[in-house]
C-alpha cells in the first residue's frame, strides 16, 4: 500500500480480522444473512490478500486475473439479489470495484515488478480516474455513514428496534444480534477499499 510496508500490514490484519468475523457470523442467523456474511468475508479476505505488503509477497501475473474472475463471479452472484436494493447492491459495487482494481493492477504485473508494486508505489497502475474518482465518493459516504451508525444515539436505537435491520450507509442487512461489530466490521472493509483504490 502508498505510504509504506506498516500500512500494507495493517491494512491486511484489518481486513483478514473482519472477513473472520464475517465467517463467524455465516453460522447463524437466516439464510440470506448467512449468505450476505459470506459474501462481506469473501470481500474481507481478498482485500486483506491484495494489501499484503510487495516486499513479502509479489503475486505472479494469474493471480490478478485470478481476482478478477472471483469478484467477476460474486458480482454475478450478487445481481439478482441487488435490484432489489439493499445492502447486496454494496456488495454489487464492492464486487466490482475488485475486478476494477485487479484490473487495473495487471498492466503493472508485465511492467514493473509485479501488480502489487503498483499498491507500493502508485505507479503503473491502469485506473481510469473518471471511475476512481466516482467509486472513491462512494467509499468515503458509505465510510461516513458506516460511522455514523456507530455513533451512540444511532447504536440505541438499532438496539431498540428501530432501526429497521438497516445495514451501515443507509443500506439495508445486518440484523444479527451484534450490530455494532457488523456495522464496524463493514466500516473497516470500507476504509479499506478507499484507501487501495487512493493508490490507483
Amino acid at each position: 500500500m502508498h505510504g509504506g510496508a506498516l500500512t500494507g500490514w495493517l491494512l491486511m490484519a484489518l481486513c483478514a480480522v473482519s472477513g473472520a468475523y464475517c465467517l463467524l457470523r455465516a453460522r447463524t442467523g437466516t439464510r440470506r444473512e448467512r449468505r450476505t456474511a459470506r459474501s462481506e468475508a469473501l470481500m474481507g479476505f481478498g482485500m486483506a490478500a491484495m494489501a499484503v505488503p510487495a516486499a513479502v509477497l509479489s503475486p505472479p501475473g494469474w493471480a490478478w486475473v485470478v481476482y478478477a474472475v472471483l469478484f467477476g463471479v460474486a458480482a454475478l452472484r450478487a445481481l439478482p439479489p441487488a435490484l432489489r436494493g439493499g445492502h447486496h447492491l454494496h456488495h454489487l459495487v464492492g464486487s466490482l470495484a475488485m475486478v476494477y482494481m485487479a484490473v487495473a493492477m495487471a498492466p503493472a504485473v508485465t511492467g514493473s515488478g509485479g501488480g502489487h508494486a503498483g499498491h507500493g508505489a502508485a505507479a503503473g497502475a491502469g485506473g481510469i480516474p473518471l471511475l476512481t474518482g466516482v467509486l472513491l465518493v462512494y467509499y468515503a459516504f458509505y465510510v461516513l455513514g458506516s460511522a455514523g451508525r456507530l455513533l451512540p444515539g444511532a447504536v440505541l436505537a438499532t438496539a431498540g428496534g428501530t432501526g429497521g435491520g438497516r445495514g451501515p450507509g443507509g443500506f439495508g442487512g445486518g440484523t444479527d444480534g451484534r450490530p455494532e461489530l457488523t456495522t464496524a466490521c463493514r466500516l473497516t472493509m470500507g476504509i479499506g477499499m478507499f484507501a487501495m483504490l487512493l493508490t490507483l
